[in-house]
């Protein structure tokens, strides 16, 4: 029996998803295109979405980085909807312009932001055995973006730290581990030096990792997790961190598992969610990408797949991930990112003709 087959086989669901009355009602969705390879990989979405003929369809709006706040219509819109697929958004650096990546976050309360990060079958890596979600606060920290200049030549950064946005990070964390059958959950800190802030943190992470006793818990600091990460990677499961610190290991961690252009991701709160490229590492901009028209679509996709989940299109979801991982294990059509000359719209057709 050919490997194929025998995947197919272990793969078909021996117990049905049972849906409620009304549960195939097409769903609306908030669509950001965005900046630099935003539009090519959302229209990648988009043609995949229609040829699977998946329940959703798509309400746009072009918005780009360099505004000084997204158009009310577009907030409205994710508000009604509660759920938005969204490119990256360039993100100025200096001039004391706000990230418009961060204030949908705060707008929305989108406090916890979810990058899974693995190896693809196929697709060589110097890591096997990488399967990793890194959790990371969203709303706080370093990104609270309360910065001023006391005297000219001296600037004050606030980094705030508050019990409630720690503890419903944590109890995220490991409601995802216990919802995911996932084994551990490891607290990322710098609590040696920042006392104070990552001590409360680390502390929020305790009381909730002691309502979770099958789920084993351990705390790193950042800088050893960032060693330990590039060395032996197949130690971590899920770990949560405060918000730069998380922003930093999930990039790493996309990078040893095949690359930020695979890695799929979202920022989700207690009403709305945002889908998006799991760690984007500056190739929102990459205009060679534009250009050429060979941006990877590969990251986008499958974070379109967690977005059908959560909308609860278990099918659709598994149909579009088995057919993204089998052009990735099959090796014909990759973009330069992973070793290949693929254009976006190679990868798009290869991924709608492997569609079951």
């Amino acid at each position: 029996m050919s490997r194929r087959i025998l995947s197919h086989l272990l793969s078909i669901r021996s117990v049905t998803y049972m849906p409620r009355p009304g549960d195939g009602t097409p769903r609306a969705v908030t669509l950001i295109p965005g900046d630099g390879i935003g539009p090519l990989v959302t229209g990648a979405v988009e043609q995949v979405m229609e040829a699977m003929h998946a329940p959703v369809y798509f309400e746009k709006y072009d918005i780009h980085g360099d505004m000084k706040s997204a158009p009310p219509e577009v907030i409205e819109s994710i508000k009604k909807n509660k759920v938005c697929l969204k490119g990256g958004l360039r993100t100025p650096v200096g001039g004391g312009v706000s990230s418009l990546n961060m204030l949908l976050r705060k707008e929305l309360d989108l406090y916890a932001s979810l990058v899974h990060c693995f190896n693809l079958q196929g697709l060589p890596t110097r890591h096997h055995g990488v399967d990793i979600v890194v959790i990371r606060e969203n709303t706080e920290g370093e990104y609270s973006g309360l910065e001023h200049e006391v005297v000219p030549g001296v600037v004050e950064s606030l980094k705030v730290i508050t019990k409630f946005c720690s503890e419903r990070i944590a109890k995220y964390a490991f409601e995802y581990a216990y919802l995911n059958n996932r084994k551990k959950v490891t607290a990322v800190h710098k609590a040696n030096i920042m006392k104070l802030a990552d001590g409360l943190f680390l502390e929020s992470c305790r009381e909730i990792a002691s309502k979770y006793p099958s789920i084993q818990y351990n705390e790193m600091i950042v800088d050893n997790c960032s060693m330990q990460l590039v060395s032996k990677p197949e130690q971590f499961d899920v770990m949560v961190t405060p918000n730069l610190y998380g922003n930093l290991v999930a990039n790493i961690a996309a990078g040893i598992a095949g690359g930020t252009g695979v890695m799929p991701g979202g920022n989700v709160g207690a009403d709305h969610a945002i889908f998006e490229q799991g760690a984007s590492a500056g190739n929102v901009g990459d205009e060679k990408a534009v250009e050429q028209k060979k941006a990877n679509p590969v990251a986008l996709l499958l974070s379109s797949a967690m977005m059908l989940r959560h909308l609860q299109f278990p099918s659709f979801a598994d149909r579009l991930e088995t057919a993204v991982k089998r052009v990735i294990s099959e090796g014909e059509y990759r973009t330069k990112d992973l070793g290949g000359s693929s254009t976006t719209q190679e990868v798009v057709d290869a991924v709608i003709a492997n569609l079951d």
